[in-house]
């Protein structure tokens, strides 16, 4: 396994704010040799540390204008319930993130539409006729003022 020293540490915090960095610019930043740089960056890949590289895309030129965060509760609390609602929920291009939570419910789920209206369609006709949901509700984002994802 390889060991997250402060150098590490350094990297991945550079690479997570700019994944296309040059590895001359980044050994720069974090005061190596390019050489050492290089095969730090390449250890953390190897060992899964670094899973991947990713483009951050503006929302609204993708035609994103509505973004919910959405719990659901089962009705069922049973694996097979929950594999076949993960199933369906993978299905759907809405649905960008699905995490099965602890609480008073099992999903929470980040949902992305053009706007109100095609939320409703997909709230109504897709996620509310699953035979497994129980409970839906909607927590609408009017801002992201810190957002780390990639």
């Amino acid at each position: 396994m390889t060991k997250i020293d402060d150098t590490n540490h350094r990297i991945l915090r550079e690479l997570s704010r700019d994944g296309r960095i040059s590895n001359l610019d980044l050994a720069d930043r974090v005061g190596l040799s390019p050489s050492a740089c290089l095969r730090r960056v390449q250890e953390l890949e190897r060992a899964g540390v670094i899973k991947g590289y990713r483009a951050v895309l503006d929302p609204a030129l993708m035609g994103i204008g509505f973004v919910a965060y959405v719990t659901v509760g089962l009705n069922t609390h049973t694996k097979a319930a929950q594999e076949a609602f993960e199933r369906a929920v993978a299905l759907a291009p809405q649905v960008a993130e699905c995490h099965n939570i602890t609480g008073t419910v099992e999903y929470l789920l980040r949902v992305e539409a053009a706007d109100l209206a095609a939320y409703k369609h997909w709230h109504t006709d897709v996620l509310g006729v699953l035979p497994q949901v129980q409970s839906i509700t909607t927590f609408v984002v009017m801002g992201s003022p810190k957002d780390r994802r990639a």
